[in-house]
């Protein structure tokens, strides 16, 4: 999850007043978050969000926030969007690439070391999370002063457009960035298979950017009274408008003035960013049935305004309006969730009451434990293994009586095609990938099958070494019914799994429950082992049904 670094001084700068450090390390992890490395009396702080709270990945979306749920600013921030007169123009070329674009711009920003820092780490946090490493989308954020507007948006061919970029002092074109810029070289494949690329030129052609690769060293912002120029592109509209809302609204909390560009995007023509509130209609009632108190509307209403928006009581109804930057808003349960973070997750709960009742095992829980007693006390470790299988290790390799099981139905490869319905397959795979381990190898799983489109517990033992007698299996498999107190008789069994001879079933009320013997030399190396195999597989689930008392 996200890691934000700041300075106390720094955010209560921001806050607008001194908040005792003691308060905001208690209070912090009230809106989902987790202190990290704070000390108490030391400058620097670090805290770890939630990935469903982009807009707090700054220490600028932090003060935002802690204005309001400390009720020093509570309600709904809202921001000033101005008119500029850049102009910006997104050409047809991009929707074959990256086909979604916005900007904005923010004047008069002071940038400090400590400002600086923050916007940098904003910038990458986002392109982490909602960017998908930049596959989703990418933000550039410029020196508005060093480029002259109107801006392009367009796809250019590699080697027709060159510039310095960020952290470079030489010209190179975009496949030389690709081949030779550590970020090009990280970020190639987003660009694979394209024959032209994206770039940001203003009017002279210089490059802004190579998104989703790396911005021109040309507008690279530095410490002092700075216009910025802020572009995102990406293939997802929702993500693009976000990050851009979340970025403007982070600078504007350092004091500066979003002004709106004008976007030409094929016959459309708007103006970016748009800060326009949203609204959602929540049920009071509900919201209390939901949460488990009972504060009415206007007690959620209060809570609401702690968490930064506005909220009026209509009768049992609620209306809301609330930032764009909140990108986890989608549902009113979201909603409900909001009002209990304002109402406070301490404030839940109660004594606890004296009729609780103790929990206990279930049978087959119970059941299990006693059986790995017996399998480790016999020299045997436990594993645990993938229910997923393919048909051809279950039933063609292994030679075990083929049956209907659930298939996949578009598994991603061909060793996960269908649910198992053997254990012995998903054992022998751990035995393939250790044969470079010493002998002897001694495995059980308890684990459930499928048979008949039912879960039904198996136990399955295996070993591998030198010499695998069916005497040593057979002295296994007696041993663990005997522990079980099993009622049962020892057949032949002529799956071809097995060596001829040396293979037995185990069979109980008339009905085979299991089998067991050594592994016949085709299936072994079918299954590319190198060592002789002996097993036994059983079903629990006849064995455990009828037994009612503690089975060990």
């Amino acid at each position: 999850m996200p890691v934000i670094n700041f300075k106390y001084s720094d955010l209560c700068s921001l806050i607008g007043q001194d908040v005792p450090q003691d308060v905001l390390v208690e209070r912090i992890p009230m809106i989902g978050a987790d202190m990290h490395d704070t000390e108490s009396g030391s400058e620097d702080m670090s805290v770890e969000f939630f990935p469903d709270r982009p807009d707090l990945y700054s220490v600028e979306g932090l003060a935002r926030g802690m204005r309001a749920f400390l009720d020093i600013q509570p309600g709904l921030k809202s921001y000033d969007v101005g008119k500029s007169d850049i102009e910006v123009t997104v050409d047809p070329s991009v929707k074959s690439a990256r086909p979604y674009f916005l900007c904005g711009a923010v004047m008069g920003v002071d940038i400090d070391d400590e400002m600086l820092r923050s916007m940098m780490e904003l910038q990458e946090k986002l392109h982490v999370t909602i960017g998908r490493k930049r596959s989703k989308l990418a933000i550039g954020i410029h020196d508005l002063d060093k480029v002259e507007p109107p801006f392009t948006y367009r796809l250019a061919d590699p080697h027709s457009v060159r510039f310095v970029p960020l952290a470079k002092t030489e010209e190179m074109d975009m496949e030389e960035i690709l081949s030779k810029h550590e970020k090009g070289v990280g970020y190639a494949h987003l660009l694979a298979g394209m024959d032209r690329y994206p770039v940001i030129q203003d009017r002279q052609g210089r490059v802004l950017s190579f998104p989703p690769i790396i911005n021109g060293a040309l507008t690279t912002v530095t410490v002092g009274r700075r216009n910025l120029f802020v572009d995102v592109t990406g293939n997802d509209l929702k993500a693009v408008k976000g990050a851009l809302d979340i970025v403007c609204t982070a600078l504007a909390e350092r004091g500066g003035r979003i002004m709106a560009v004008t976007m030409h995007d094929g016959g459309d023509t708007f103006l970016s960013p748009d800060l326009s509130t949203r609204s959602m209609d929540i049920s009071a009632s509900e919201c209390d049935r939901f949460l488990g108190i009972s504060i009415g509307a206007d007690g959620a209403c209060e809570c609401l305004r702690r968490m930064g928006m506005d909220a009026v009581a209509d009768g049992d109804t609620v209306h809301v309006r609330y930032s764009p930057v909140r990108l986890d808003i989608m549902h009113k349960v979201d909603m409900f969730e909001e009002v209990a973070t304002g109402y406070g997750f301490e404030n839940f709960g109660g004594p606890y009451r004296l009729d609780q009742t103790a929990g206990g095992s279930e049978p087959i829980t119970a059941f299990s434990d006693g059986i790995r007693d017996v399998a480790i006390g016999m020299g045997y470790t436990e594993v645990c293994t993938l229910t997923l299988s393919s048909h051809k290790e279950e039933f063609e390799l292994s030679r075990l009586p083929e049956m209907d099981n659930v298939r996949v139905l578009n598994p991603i490869t061909e060793d996960h095609t269908c649910l198992r319905s053997y254990l012995m397959p998903s054992l022998i795979r751990i035995l393939k990938h250790n044969k470079h381990r010493d002998l002897p190898q001694k495995i059980f799983e308890i684990g459930y099958v499928i048979r008949e489109g039912k879960t039904v517990p198996h136990l399955c033992v295996m070993a591998t070494a030198s010499r695998t007698p069916f005497a040593e299996i057979k002295g296994v498999a007696e041993g663990i019914l005997r522990e079980m107190r099993c009622d049962h008789e020892i057949a032949p069994c002529g799956y071809e799994t097995f060596i001829e001879g040396r293979g037995a079933s185990i069979v109980k009320d008339g009905k085979e429950i299991g089998f067991f013997g050594e592994m016949a030399p085709a299936v072994v190396v079918g299954y590319e082992i190198t060592h002789p195999i002996m097993f036994l597989e059983m079903d629990l689930g006849p064995i455990i049904g009828e037994r009612k008392d503690t089975l060990f």
